[in-house]
Parts: structure tokens; sequence; C-alpha cells
């Protein structure tokens, strides 16, 4: 009998407490920093499986920059959280917008093939453009 995915099984590690992810004082403006991750892992909530992918950050920060011990204690808490593939790269753009409150983000997530499917998946987020102070 095969188990079917459940609204449990979507929900799994979304809102799980993790590492906060610190900042500091940035101090140019109009540039971008990548971070990338080459060994990252967590575990399927269905299977108990392990995932093993890529996870690589863009952003533009504005006044604040991730500080990146705390970032990858916080991508490494993720080595025990069942969360699918498709969550861990959202959730990590959610709390990275959070943290550091960027110009703007994007998030992939490079996994490793199972079964003969690999999986790519992208978030990105982008602070809406500023309301004009008045016609000329």
């Amino acid at each position: 009998m095969k188990r079917a995915y459940t609204d449990e099984h979507a929900r799994s590690g979304v809102h799980a407490p993790l590492p906060e992810i610190e900042t500091w004082p940035n101090q140019y403006p109009d540039y971008e920093i990548e971070i990338v991750t080459p060994e990252f892992t967590s575990v399927c909530p269905k299977t108990g499986l392990p995932d093993f992918g890529r996870i690589v950050l863009r952003y533009v920060p504005d006044k604040r920059c991730l500080e990146l011990k705390s970032y990858k204690m916080y991508l490494q808490a993720y080595r025990d959280l069942g969360i699918f593939q498709e969550n861990v790269v959202n959730r990590v753009l959610r709390d990275i917008v959070k943290a550091a409150n960027p110009m703007s983000a994007t998030v992939a997530g490079e996994f490793v093939p199972r079964g003969g499917l690999s999986t790519v998946v992208t978030a990105t987020w982008s602070r809406p453009p500023r309301a004009s102070r008045g016609k000329r």
C-alpha cells in the first residue's frame, strides 16, 4: 500500500525554530553578494531519506549584510530537519528577507538526483518600488 503525501508532510519544517541569522551594517550601496553552500543537507519529511544539494544565495544589501558564520549555522540546522526541497528554498528566502531586509534576494537550491531526477528550485524576492513623492 502506497503512503500518500499529507498536509503534515507539506508543512513539515516550514515553521520549525532555526538559529538566528545575524547581520552587520552595510557600508556601500549598489552591489550584489553571492554566497554558495556546496554541501547542504536536509531530510525528506515523507521518506526520512537525506536530501543533498547546493544552495546559492544572491542578494543586494540595503542597510544590513548577513554575518556569514550565523548564516552557516542556520543552514546546518536543516541537516536533521524534515522539509521538502521546495520549502527549503522558500524558507531560506523568507528568513533572509526577515533578517536583512535586502533590496532584492534570490535563493536557488540545486538538489542531487534521486531516482534519476534532479531538482532545481529558485525563489526571488524584491522590495516593492517606492511610491513617487508627487508629480513634477
